[in-house]
């Protein structure tokens, strides 16, 4: 999970909804339904997010899939947050998608009204990325060096989102794969391991490539050296 610094705002017309917050669970639902200003928030979320599910990291774009706006606080158990810009977040699947996905359904969509705040790990806490760590076989588990509170976090949070779902574990493996298969032939053939990295860290036109923390992960301290190098706000 990249964590993710809100940045461009709601606009207009989120802000006077925001001034307006509903303050059941009724009237939140009522609210967001009636909200027409959905794409614009949607389209703000994904310029802060680099075009990354803010959960999962799938570039659900590049995969035939859409976005939903997601509430981190569910907006039936925090009304006030409805409208709040820094509660919201762009995760994949659109409410079309969970008609293919169906048992695969992940993040958002899967967590739903479901919320421990004592346990779960928000893509916008600054510290949320070394919860996770991402095995070769395209699983994301809880990370090693973590405390056993930590490690409850994590682990609740990768259930409660299911990113262990089927979809996501065979993406990450898929990837995984492939940097590896990139690597061993930058090495067999002397290229440069750094210029590799840079090309699957930094974003393009605002764009990250999709897995970016797992990327990260991959190459070690020569991903650190190409963030710290080419774009710090990442690193």
């Amino acid at each position: 999970m990249k964590p993710i610094t809100p940045k461009a705002g709601g606009g207009y017309y989120l802000d006077q909804a925001h001034q307006k917050q509903p303050t059941t669970a009724g009237e939140a639902t009522s609210h967001w339904s009636s909200f027409n200003h959905k794409t614009t928030v949607l389209n703000n979320l994904l310029d802060d997010q680099y075009g990354l599910c803010c959960y999962s990291e799938l570039r659900a774009d590049l995969e035939g899939l859409g976005y939903h706006i997601e509430h981190l606080q569910p907006k039936s158990l925090y009304p006030l947050q409805t409208f709040d810009y820094t509660n919201l977040a762009a995760s994949a699947l659109s409410s079309d998608d969970l008609k293919t996905i169906k048992e695969d359904t992940f993040g958002g969509h899967a967590k739903l009204g479901v919320y421990d705040a004592a346990l779960f790990v928000s893509c916008h806490d600054p510290d949320c990325a070394r919860y996770f760590a991402y095995l070769s076989d395209g699983r994301v588990v809880a990370s090693d060096n973590l405390s056993n509170s930590e490690k409850d976090q994590a682990n609740y949070t990768i259930t409660l989102l299911n990113l262990n779902s089927p979809y996501l574990v065979n993406r990450r493996r898929h990837w995984y794969d492939e940097l590896d298969q990139l690597f061993e032939e930058h090495i067999d053939k002397n290229w440069s391991i750094e210029h590799l990295a840079a090309i699957d860290l930094l974003p393009s036109n605002r764009q990250l490539s999709q897995f970016f923390s797992l990327t990260r992960q991959f190459f070690g301290h020569v991903a650190e050296q190409v963030l710290q190098q080419h774009l710090p706000e990442l690193a």
